[in-house]
């Protein structure tokens, strides 16, 4: 296979920690060129990790025929303008999860997406976790119909120390392109986005499309809780657990019930580097099976399903255009629920669908 030239937009901290090593690391990939508005951050991400070329404007890099595909590694924001523009482009695209900063901008990027023949993938780097990746495949190929799931999301205070001494040491820039005003602000919306997508997205990826939400919302002790009852288009149910911040180390995991089994599974933070720990129980045999799943370097894995899908070989397991419209419609409809006094929200009504 050919290694597939990638350029990548945006050289801050997500490109530094994850985009740009994973890149390099990857054996179907090539990193050919870096974008960034700040001098000092793209000439950082050149010299350290070998890009051929530097770009600061996007739209120079886009037209650069030496790149075959893109990663947005850039704010929530600009994730979509970004992204059309590389469709436009002719450019195969990844863009760093949530897909937009709004279910709107979303839907509205899948329409021009729609009318490529490119690849389009999120980053929801879980499914890339071998670990997940097994138990998904058990559940749809092994314990028959699903009965009901529990997910989990809690982040802790104690994780941002973990995450300082596992990261590197970032390089900032001053004149990097930000958001106007800051995102940051309405805390609640910031949260979710960031931290549901993942909790939101690996439920609709073992159990399948969540068609309805029932979200209660509290905000106490500094910390926000979201528990969402959900019910998947199958009949399953399930419960969603998103809190942040929590006083203790950061947890993450899910419970999944078959008709033919159990799979319970804890997910560490993907800077270890490390799979997730996961059982799963067979009623045929009375027996549990725990895969080793000793590759757990999901930013790596991502970029080489996102290769090979542009080499024409189909992935599975990766997140694609719907999916990010699909996860963002269910935090709409988490976030309505919350709105209208708990009650229950279809997702199919948020999105504006039939």
């Amino acid at each position: 296979m050919n290694p597939v030239r990638i350029g990548i937009i945006g050289c801050g901290p997500i490109a530094q920690a994850a985009h740009l090593p994973a890149t390099v690391k990857a054996h179907n990939a090539q990193l050919v060129a870096v974008c960034d508005r700040s001098e000092r951050l793209r000439m950082a991400a050149q010299q350290v990790h070998g890009a051929t070329r530097a770009y600061a404007d996007a739209a120079e890099l886009l037209a650069d025929p030496a790149v075959e595909a893109v990663i947005i590694a850039v704010a929530d924001a600009f994730h979509v303008p970004l992204a059309r523009a590389a469709l436009q482009a002719g450019k195969h695209v990844l863009v760093e999860k949530p897909l937009a900063d709004s279910l709107a901008s979303a839907l509205s990027l899948a329409t021009v997406h729609a009318a490529s023949q490119l690849i389009l993938h999120v980053g929801n780097n879980k499914r890339a976790d071998a670990g997940i990746a097994y138990a998904h495949d058990m559940a749809w190929n092994q314990l028959g119909q699903r009965v009901a799931y529990r997910g989990w999301y809690c982040d802790s205070h104690a994780r941002y120390t973990v995450t300082d001494n596992l990261q590197p040491t970032f390089v900032s820039g001053e004149d990097a392109l930000r958001p106007s005003g800051n995102p940051k602000a309405d805390r609640r919306r910031y949260l979710l986005l960031t931290h549901g997508s993942h909790l939101v997205d690996t439920a609709r990826y073992l159990c399948g499309p969540i068609v309805r939400v029932q979200t209660q919302f509290l905000e106490r002790a500094d910390a926000r809780c979201w528990f969402s009852a959900v019910t998947f288009a199958d009949g399953a149910l399930g419960h969603l657990d998103l809190t942040v911040t929590i006083q203790g180390d950061h947890h993450e995991g899910f419970h999944l019930y078959s008709q033919h089994g159990s799979i319970q599974a804890k997910t560490y933070l993907p800077w270890f580097s490390k799979s997730s720990d996961v059982e799963v129980f067979t009623s045929s045999d009375q027996q549990y099976h725990r895969p080793l799943a000793a590759d757990g370097y999901s930013y790596r894995r991502q970029i080489e399903a996102f290769c090979a899908a542009i080499r024409g070989i189909p992935q599975q397991h990766a997140a694609n255009v719907s999916d990010g419209v699909a996860a963002l419609a269910v935090l709409t409809a988490m976030t309505r629920s919350v709105e209208q006094g708990s009650g229950w929200v279809a997702t199919k009504d948020v999105a504006g669908l039939p």
